[in-house]
């Protein structure tokens, strides 16, 4: 992938799969305004960290130690110069040090109409438990900014699918997943190429 030196660059952090961060990768792919500059996980084991290793992004492995005291992460991250950080499937919590340092500049993706279930413990197969636990007729995505406190950030972005009464968790957690990929990466780049 070629990029001009005035490329937006992006830092993504994820804890599992990857399945969001190869969607994004390839929507960049043949962009040259547009850098993957970084992988961002907690976890050395994550399928993610293997992907990014293929495609030549760097791979910083973090510990909650480095969040807790994160002066050196935060310079390291200002070093390469990040446009935007992107939350894509990463759990643990973002200190505030690192919000102010990126003001506007975190974007979170949630899997669930925000303000609904969100909140601390609220990830994954819990949230999608709940939506069918309380009986909803539709669930969907939140796209937002991230703040100090659990998916409480500007919503920038929400895609809505139904629910019906046959579904499982992972039924649900599917089609929440067709929606994450059809439109994170669309997000991105609206959001990207507007910063100044």
């Amino acid at each position: 992938m070629r990029t001009s030196s005035k490329a937006k660059k992006l830092a993504l952090f994820a804890s599992g799969t990857g399945s969001n961060v190869r969607r994004i990768c390839g929507h960049f792919q043949t962009r040259s305004d547009v850098k993957i500059a970084l992988l961002v996980c907690n976890r050395p084991d994550a399928p993610v960290v293997a992907f990014a290793h293929e495609e030549g992004i760097p791979v910083k492995l973090i510990t909650k130690e480095d969040l807790k005291f994160p002066v050196e992460f935060v310079k390291e991250l200002q070093g390469l110069k990040i446009d935007l950080i992107v939350l894509a499937g990463f759990l643990w919590k973002i200190p505030t040090a690192l919000i102010t340092s990126f003001p506007d500049r975190i974007l979170n993706l949630h899997p669930a109409l925000l303000p609904k279930y969100g909140g601390k413990g609220m990830y994954g197969m819990r949230v999608h438990e709940s939506v069918l636990q309380n009986g909803e007729s539709e669930s969907g995505i939140t796209i937002h900014l991230v703040n100090e406190h659990y998916d409480e950030g500007r919503i920038l972005f929400q895609a809505h699918c139904p629910v019906f009464p046959e579904d499982t968790p992972a039924d649900l957690a599917d089609r929440i997943h067709q929606l994450e990929h059809q439109n994170l990466p669309l997000v991105i780049e609206r959001y990207l190429l507007n910063i100044s």
